[in-house]
Order: structure tokens, then C-alpha cells, then sequence
């Protein structure tokens, strides 16, 4: 792997586990509704136009019904569903939960495309579960909300949605390209939240602190971290690329403790590595 290559993973990791700090700060002034539906809306807005600066043709009309299902699937709940964890949950541990989704991904490929989950996936798996468990129990120790256990639920809840919405696209649009998805599922993810804004309304002015981190986690964490990724792929490969799963929650951790005074315990790094440890075992190649 390049030094370039390297720097890229880097970048994106550190992208990717801002989000989770961002969404922290921005669910209480926003809504979950809100944080989801503008970072959404802006995110894909701003991909799409990308596509016409480069003349990508995202064949939207064509492929609507998928990029619909998907932005419901892989964007709008997901995004609503880690929105609702901000209130409740450290950004760290949100983090942390959100790397399990190539467990549940494990799980629904078993189930749907009828592939074999082996003794080093099944291992990897209860890793994975061993991690979110300790995660769980951790988590009221920093976190004395009575609605934290929904918040983390919400959280594999959001994960699951990811793989759901890897296992559909294998399966009935494999070829829709990857970045048509990345565009027209954001930009119609965000149209099915906006509308529902009204219904829970910020519940606070939009300050100008409020907007610009709303920016950075549309322009940023959404836009240009999905191009650095598909830039990986192109250079990587998925396996490698997908190394990237791992790093999250280090940064994740890291932007919580630095700029929200989130604590980091033994007890959330073990349970980090069991969750990458299992996620490990899962990804790699027989």
C-alpha cells in the first residue's frame, strides 16, 4: 500500500469518526430529523453537482426506484436512527457500535445470498457481540440516561440498516454504480426526512456555530469523505478499503475526547477491540 494510499485511509477515518462528534453537537440543537434530512439533503446536493462538473451520468431516472430504497434503507434511517443515539450516547461509543456493521452484514448475507458462515465468521461474529455487550454495560457508567439502552439499540439498529441495504444492492441492483448510489440515495434519503421536519422542529435558534458544523458534516463527512472512498476502492480494492471499518471508532473516540471531554475507559477500548477484532475476523479472506 502507497504512502499516499495510507494518508487517504487516514483522512477518511478521521472524516468518517468526526461525523459521530458532529452529530453529538448537533442532534441536541437540531432534532435527529433535522441533523439527518439537512446533512442528507446538502451531502447529496452537493455530490450531484460534482457529477455534473466530472459529466458522471448517475442514470437517476433509470435507476430511481433503487437509489429510493437505498437512501431509505442505507441513509435516512440510519442517519435518523444515530441522530437519536447523539442525544443520549457519547460519541465514542456511538463510534464504536457503528463498526459492527460488517457483522450484521455477515448475518444477512448468510441469510439472503446463501453464504456459508463458517467457524472463523461465527467466531468473529461472537467477538463482535461480546464487544457491543461490554459496550453496553460501559456505557451507563459515562452516560446516566435512562434511555441510553434504546440509544444503543438505535445504534445496531443503524448498523443492521447498512447490511440490509449491502445485501439488496448484491442482490437486485449490482449494477447501479457505486456512485450514483452515494449521490441519488443522499439526495432522496434527505427528501424523505425534510418533510418530516416540521412534525419535530430544532428545538433551538440555528446559530452560525450551528451552520457551520452542519456544513462540515454534509460538505465533509458526507461528500467528500464518500469521494475519498470510492477513490480507495479504485486504488484498493474493496478488502482494503474497507480497513477503514476499523479505524473509525479510534477517531471516533479520539474527536470525542479532545473537543467533547468524553471519557475513554479500559472498559470502551476493550470493547473497541473485540468489536474490531470480530469485524477482523469476518472481512478477511479465506
Amino acid at each position: 500500500m502507497r504512502i499516499a494510499d495510507v494518508l487517504r485511509l487516514l483522512v477518511l477515518a478521521a472524516i468518517w469518526g468526526g461525523s459521530f462528534m458532529l452529530m453529538r453537537v448537533l442532534a441536541p440543537a437540531l432534532g435527529p430529523t433535522a441533523t439527518a434530512g439537512l446533512r442528507l439533503a446538502l451531502g447529496g446536493a452537493a455530490l450531484l453537482a460534482y457529477f455534473r462538473v466530472i459529466g458522471f451520468d448517475a442514470h437517476w431516472r433509470r435507476d430511481w426506484r433503487h437509489h429510493l430504497l437505498v437512501g431509505a434503507i442505507n441513509s435516512a434511517l440510519p442517519f435518523w436512527l444515530y441522530g437519536f443515539a447523539a442525544l443520549h450516547l457519547p460519541a465514542g461509543y456511538s463510534a464504536i457500535l457503528n463498526s459492527s456493521a460488517p457483522l450484521f452484514g455477515a448475518l444477512c448475507a448468510a441469510l439472503w445470498l446463501g453464504e456459508r458462515l463458517d467457524r472463523r465468521r461465527l467466531i468473529g461474529i461472537a467477538l463482535g457481540a461480546a464487544g457491543v455487550a461490554l459496550v453496553a454495560r460501559t456505557g451507563a457508567s459515562v452516560a446516566d440516561d435512562p434511555l441510553l439502552p434504546l440509544a444503543v439499540l438505535a445504534c445496531l439498529a443503524a448498523a443492521s440498516c447498512y447490511a440490509l441495504a449491502g445485501v439488496y444492492i448484491r442482490r437486485h441492483a449490482a449494477g447501479v454504480p457505486a456512485m450514483a448510489f452515494a449521490g441519488c440515495s443522499q439526495m432522496l434519503g434527505g427528501a424523505l426526512l425534510l418533510p418530516l421536519v416540521p412534525l419535530a422542529p430544532p428545538p433551538g435558534p440555528i446559530t452560525a456555530g450551528v451552520a457551520g458544523n452542519l456544513l462540515a458534516l454534509a460538505l465533509l463527512c458526507s461528500a467528500v469523505a464518500y469521494l475519498l472512498y470510492f477513490r480507495l476502492l479504485a486504488d484498493l480494492g474493496p478488502t482494503r478499503a474497507l480497513t477503514v471499518t476499523f479505524l473509525i471508532p479510534v477517531f471516533g473516540m479520539l474527536w470525542g475526547a479532545l473537543f467533547l471531554g468524553e471519557a475513554i475507559t479500559p472498559a470502551m477500548l476493550a470493547g473497541c477491540a473485540l468489536v474490531i477484532g470480530g469485524t477482523t475476523r469476518v472481512l478477511r479472506r479465506s
